[in-house]
């Protein structure tokens, strides 16, 4: 194992990469930040540098067009050391292709259940899915997951060296102040992500409750949510200080998805010190039960002070500043990224 100190080239392929907002894109963004800071040398391949269509069902997400040739060639300019496949798009099968001809070992990332997304959309069985994406990372030194439960549930499923990789949350962006007023009849029920069939907004925006609904984010959905409860304030999306200040101006955040394999949002409203509403599943479970050890309605008192919710985030997913340190990404010739 080569000390983490050495300076590295690492190569990050993804589909899932800017101008995208979602947490597959923050999480990533924020790695690359990280290990630059700690003096490796970076490159993100993603459909930004390719002819793109749209994502089928999903028209805001592009997908690279045949990208293998224009690919090889990015990847040979670049020579990378360690090689880690975020995704398993057009992108991430082309450059897992590449790695296994070339001898190159690499990690990858289990961020998204796309099994239970595309039953979700086209009713697709889940057993074939699950065996393709078996295969694909299979072939990999590593399959990173950010939860203890997506661990447990991936072995379970035929998975192998699957290894647990957190999350963090930037305490500096997140806080409790300052905070969007919105000028809505209170309690403020917020919830802030993709606006997608696989989110289960509906479940929130169903339930009958005091003072108002707040949906930030964009998505394939929108417009018909839109239609479907006039009654809900729905932003858009909103990024950095303005996406803060409406976790903070909530009295409580509520997460319906039961597919999200880590929930990135979860630890940017307690870090705002919001409390949560959350069903115990999979990244709820982790994040909130670490935090607090409780689980329920709605995690933790809300009389809690904001302070108290921070504190959790903290000692949850750790500030991005001791995240890859303590832990985070170790390097190898042999294991691509730990």
């Amino acid at each position: 194992m080569l000390p983490p100190t050495r300076s590295h080239r690492i190569l990050i392929v993804t589909d899932a990469w800017l101008p995208q907002t979602n947490g597959v894109v923050r999480t990533m963004t924020t790695v690359v930040r990280e290990l630059r800071a700690m003096g490796h040398v970076l490159e993100v391949i993603g459909p930004d540098r390719f002819r793109t269509i749209p994502c089928p069902t999903y028209h805001d997400i592009p997908l690279a067009l045949l990208p293998r040739r224009r690919l090889v060639r990015l990847i040979d300019a670049f020579a990378p050391d360690a090689l880690h496949v975020a995704t398993e798009g057009p992108l991430g099968m082309a450059a897992r292709s590449w790695a296994k001809r070339h001898g190159l070992a690499f990690t990858t990332a289990f961020h998204t259940r796309f099994a239970e997304y595309l039953q979700a959309r086209t009713g697709v069985p889940l057993r074939p899915v699950y065996a393709w994406m078996r295969r694909f990372h299979g072939a990999g030194q590593g399959t990173m997951v950010a939860t203890q439960s997506l661990r447990d549930d991936l072995v379970a499923r035929g998975f192998r060296n699957v290894r647990s990789w957190s999350r963090g949350v930037d305490l500096e962006l997140f806080k409790p102040e300052p905070r969007q007023q919105w000028n809505l009849p209170r309690p403020i029920f917020i919830n802030i992500g993709r606006v997608a069939v696989e989110k289960n907004i509906g479940a929130f925006l169903d339930l009958k409750l005091p003072g108002s609904k707040v949906v930030v984010g964009g998505g394939p959905v929108l417009e018909r949510m839109q239609r479907d409860y006039p009654n809900t304030l729905f932003t858009g999306p909103l990024q950095d200080a303005a996406l803060a200040r409406a976790y903070a101006g909530a009295d409580v955040f509520v997460f319906p998805s039961v597919t999200d394999t880590f929930g990135l949002v979860l630890l940017e409203a307690l870090a705002c010190g919001t409390p949560i509403a959350a069903f115990p599943v999979t990244g709820p479970r982790d994040v909130l039960a670490n935090a607090s050890g409780r689980i329920g309605a709605v995690n933790a008192d809300l009389r809690l002070p904001p302070d108290e919710f921070r504190k959790m985030a903290a000692e949850t997913g750790y500030p991005l500043d001791r995240v890859l340190k303590e832990r985070g990404l170790t390097l190898s010739p042999e294991a691509g990224i730990d």
